[in-house]
Formats: C-alpha cells, sequence, structure tokens
C-alpha cells in the first residue's frame, strides 16, 4: 500500500494512508529550532505580515484540490505570499490558497479560527465549504478559514506522476513476496520520487511542517488576530503542536483533534496504525455480525472474519477482480479501500458492501471506489495531489530512511500487529527511500511552556491515530498546557461525529474560553 503515514486523515474527503515520503539539502536541523533570522530577514517577514489580502469570490476548486463546484457565494478566496525559504525570505515568495467565511454574529465575532484538515496533503480551500456546516457552531462569532499548505492544491502543489502513470503506481503488488516482486515495488518507489523531483523539485525541500506553522503565523498577522485560534485534525494537530512549540506567546485557543504521537518515528507510527486499523476492522466484523448475522460477508468476526479478508487478499493477489470501469481491483487496491471505509462508521455499510461483492460475486467496483476516495481519485480519472504533497511533506519531516532489509526484518511484528494492514504498512515504510532532498528531524518538537491551555482530543477507536498519541501529546506539550478529552467511540475524528457532550465541551471552549478538566472523558 502507499499508504500510511503519521498523519493519515482527511475527514471527509478521505484521509491518506500514504506511505512517509522528502527532505532538505544538507540541513540537519531539527524542527525544534527555529529558523534563524538576521535584522533583513525580520524586516522580509515583517513586510509579508502588512501585506493586504484580496478577497474575491470563489472558483471551482482546481484538480489538485480535488476538483467539484464552486461554493456558495458567501465563501471569499485570497491568496498571501509566504517566503518560499523562512531562513532567507527576501529570496522569493510562494503563493498560498486561502478561504473564508466571516462570522455571522459581527457584534460578538471572536477573531478568524484556522482549519487544517489533515493529510498531511488535504486541501483546505476544498475541505472547509464541504465541511462547514459541522462547524457552524463555531461559525457565528469566528471567520472560519483554511487555506491549502505550503506543497498542496493550488499553494505550489508537488506535481508527480500523470493520471495514467498514478493509476498504475497505485495498483502495484505492496507486499511483496519474491524478489521480482520487491524490485518491482522499489522501480515504483524511485519512478514516483524522479517524477516529483522532475515536476516540483525546488520546492520539495520547503514543504516542511516547521515551515507550514510559520505560514499559519504570517497568516494570522496578516488578517489582524493577536493570538492563533486553530482546530487541527489528524496531521493538523502536528501542524499545531509544533506552532505552539515555535510560538507559545502566539497561542490563543487551538484544538487538537485525532492527535498524530509526536514521540514517535515513522516505523513506530506505521506499527502503531497497523494496530489501529486492525482494532477498527475487529469493530466493523462484530457490528456487521450483530446486525447481519449469517449475512454478514466476514462470518461472525475476529479470527474467522480475518481469515476470510486475508483469503480474498490472496487470491487477489494473483487473480485481481474485474470492475465496470475496466480497471482492475487488485490485492492493494482491495486493502486501501478497506482501510478506506474504517475512517468513519458512516461508511462501514460500504464495507460490508463491497466484501460481499469482492468474496460472493467476483466483482470490485465498491472497494475500487472507497480506495479512489482515499488515494484522491475523481470518477473521470484525475487526481489530485493528495498522495504527491502527502509524500513530500512526510520525507522532508522525517529523517529516516528505510531498506528493504529493515522492512523484512520487522515484517513479523507487523503481522502479528495485523494480518490485514501489516505487511502493507510495513513495505510503506519505504516510500522515501531514494527520496531526492533529506528529512529533518527524527520527530517533531511540540513543548510548549507558557502557552495557553490546548485541548487534545482522542478516540477510542480511531483507526488512523490511535487514542494513545493525544495523551503522549499533552504530555509533551507541557503540564498546565495540554488538556485531554477523550471520546469513546469509532473512526477518525472526533468532533466531527456530531457527539453531543464532546461538541459542547469543544464548543464551550473554542466560544467561551471555558477549559474543560484534564481527563474529561465523553460517550
Amino acid at each position: 500500500m502507499h499508504t500510511v503515514v503519521r498523519g493519515a486523515g482527511t475527514l471527509g474527503l478521505a484521509a491518506v494512508l500514504l506511505a512517509p515520503a522528502a527532505g532538505c539539502q544538507g540541513d540537519s536541523r531539527s524542527a525544534a529550532e527555529p529558523a534563524p533570522t538576521s535584522p533583513v530577514a525580520g524586516a522580509a517577514v515583517a513586510g509579508l505580515a502588512a501585506q493586504q489580502l484580496d478577497w474575491r469570490a470563489c472558483p471551482a476548486p482546481s484538480t489538485a484540490q480535488g476538483g467539484g463546484s464552486a461554493p456558495a457565494s458567501d465563501w471569499q478566496c485570497a491568496t498571501l505570499k509566504a517566503p518560499l525559504d523562512f531562513n532567507k525570505p527576501d529570496g522569493g515568495t510562494i503563493d498560498l490558497a486561502l478561504i473564508r467565511v466571516k462570522a455571522k454574529d459581527e457584534q460578538h465575532r471572536i477573531g478568524s479560527l484556522f482549519f487544517n484538515f489533515g493529510g498531511p496533503g488535504a486541501s483546505g480551500v476544498a475541505t472547509l465549504p464541504a465541511l462547514a456546516e459541522t462547524y457552524s457552531s463555531l461559525n457565528a462569532r469566528y471567520d472560519l478559514v483554511s487555506f491549502d499548505p505550503r506543497g498542496v492544491g493550488d499553494s505550489a502543489g508537488v506535481k508527480c506522476l500523470g493520471d495514467r502513470a498514478m493509476d498504475a503506481s497505485v495498483a502495484v503488488d505492496s507486499t511483496p513476496q519474491t524478489p521480482a516482486a520487491v524490485k518491482a515495488l522499489d522501480d515504483n518507489t524511485a519512478q514516483f520520487a524522479a517524477a516529483c523531483e522532475h515536476n516540483s523539485g525546488p520546492v520539495l525541500p520547503y514543504v516542511d511542517t516547521e515551515s507550514a506553522a510559520r505560514d499559519l503565523d504570517l497568516m494570522r498577522q496578516v488578517l489582524g488576530d493577536q493570538k492563533l485560534f486553530y482546530f487541527g485534525i489528524s496531521y493538523g494537530t502536528e501542524l499545531g503542536g509544533v506552532y505552539a512549540h515555535l510560538f507559545p506567546k502566539e497561542v490563543g485557543r487551538l484544538v487538537l483533534d485525532s492527535v498524530v504521537d509526536p514521540t514517535q518515528d515513522p516505523q513506530q507510527s506505521a506499527l502503531g496504525q497497523a494496530q489501529g486499523f486492525q482494532l477498527a476492522l475487529d469493530d466493523f466484523m462484530k457490528a456487521c455480525a450483530g446486525q447481519a448475522g449469517a449475512a454478514c460477508p466476514t462470518g461472525s468476526g475476529g479470527a474467522e472474519g480475518t481469515a476470510k479478508i486475508t483469503e480474498l487478499l490472496q487470491r487477489l493477489e494473483q487473480s485481481p477482480l474485474p470492475t465496470d470501469s475496466g480497471r482492475k481491483l487488485t490485492e492493494s487496491l482491495a486493502v486501501t479501500g478497506i482501510a478506506s471505509a474504517l475512517y468513519s462508521q458512516l461508511t462501514w455499510p460500504a464495507l460490508a458492501s463491497g466484501l460481499t461483492e469482492a468474496m460472493q460475486h467476483g466483482t470490485g467496483d465498491t472497494l475500487l471506489q472507497l480506495a479512489d476516495a482515499l488515494l484522491g481519485r475523481d470518477p473521470q480519472g484525475h487526481y489530485n495531489n493528495l498522495n504527491a504533497a502527502n509524500r513530500a511533506i512526510s520525507c522532508v519531516d522525517d529523517r529516516q530512511r528505510y531498506s528493504d532489509q529493515d522492512v523484512q526484518q520487522q515484517l513479523p511484528r507487523f503481522r502479528t500487529a495485523s494480518p490485514v494492514f501489516g505487511a502493507f504498512t510495513a513495505w510503506g515504510l519505504t516510500g522515501c527511500t531514494g527520496w531526492p532532498v533529506p528529512g529533518k528531524a527524527d520527530h517533531p518538537e511540540v513543548a510548549a511552556e507558557g502557552a495557553a491551555p490546548i485541548l487534545v482530543v482522542g478516540t477510542t477507536g480511531d483507526p488512523a491515530t490511535p487514542v494513545e498519541g493525544a495523551r503522549t501529546m499533552a504530555r509533551q506539550l507541557g503540564s498546565g498546557v495540554g488538556v485531554t478529552v477523550t471520546l469513546n467511540g469509532e473512526g477518525h475524528g472526533g468532533y466531527n461525529t456530531g457527539n453531543p457532550c464532546l461538541k459542547r465541551t469543544v464548543d464551550a471552549y473554542l466560544l467561551d474560553g471555558t477549559v474543560p478538566a484534564d481527563g474529561t472523558t465523553c460517550s
């Protein structure tokens, strides 16, 4: 599977389960260390902070952003200029795409509430309008604002393979069991990296999370907010934690929902995701057996259900299934489709249908559609830049590079963690091998001593960011800063489930500044 990185997840648009991927030439700074500044550099950033944005009616999202229709007329879009390299802010700029809808209650407006929906690689410009109803209570007193982070969508979006080449790439066997299959996977990884370097080489060293956090502070200043108000989901929690580390005094009210564990290296994160997706799959199978009984495609669930799925995947490795589109459902695409459906209980019925189709009718349409949603492919065959951005951002952040031998040594642990997802997440670790620029740090730094309290939300059944990550993030932010709230439930993303207790807790914090007791639990 080309998937599974430290913050896989883009909520409504289907998160990424994308393999880790890229870095910055000869730069061994930790993400903890602020970029060196000089009087000239400071003046250049100050000049950009004084820029005036030209807010206009929004066009339809571009292909890179995911396509679709233009948002309603109350949405406004603008372009903000940011330094390509914050170490040399007078050395050239990039354009960052922004979107907003103004607060409904102007008289009691608090400020701008910035959103990052994860990935890394999700277009905030496309995602926020699609999910705005979820955040309507917050729109009363906040301008809701999102953006395409650098390297994403229309913000100097990283370009790699074309659509047909992507179709071939995502179908490659991602659990190789022969030397020839290992070579094919390695060649596929090398071709992807070479295409990224050819099409986007100049920006690849500068799409790191630290630079995105500095962009976020520049946006805060340009929009006139004294403090940052922020809602980060999945990878967006890592971005928020890095921001808090770099700018603790500028933290206003931050919500980190479905939290990436900032202490884990890519291997630990991938192993945790294998366990998390297996847990979610087990929960799905239990619910399916309880509702459908003998009609459930995974039987009684548990070991029986897992065996049925692994048998299906073994058959697909030898004989991919046909679909109405003419494309084939390969083993890799099937696992990606299964993972896609586990991000939310709302898509569990589609997973049951897809498994029934594949197991009983020999067709792969539904699982392929689920895989396409996760991989950012539209019905016309066009890919957004989710895969490319995900790999580029992950690889520039993460210093680690894993060999085939490293993976083979770890395979038993991964397969024990998940018979369905283990090998896929393990082989995904090679996604950054051979990337054209080195990675920056072993893990992100998020310690934020002196920052205002930050709400850290974890969900017990989250497949992509296991709940333990929220507790670790809270500890790393520091005593009196990280405040944990746990939702007993399923899916990736807590607030978007609509759980009344969690919604009340988060709204009270963002709208009224009411900080809940650390360790608050919602069911």
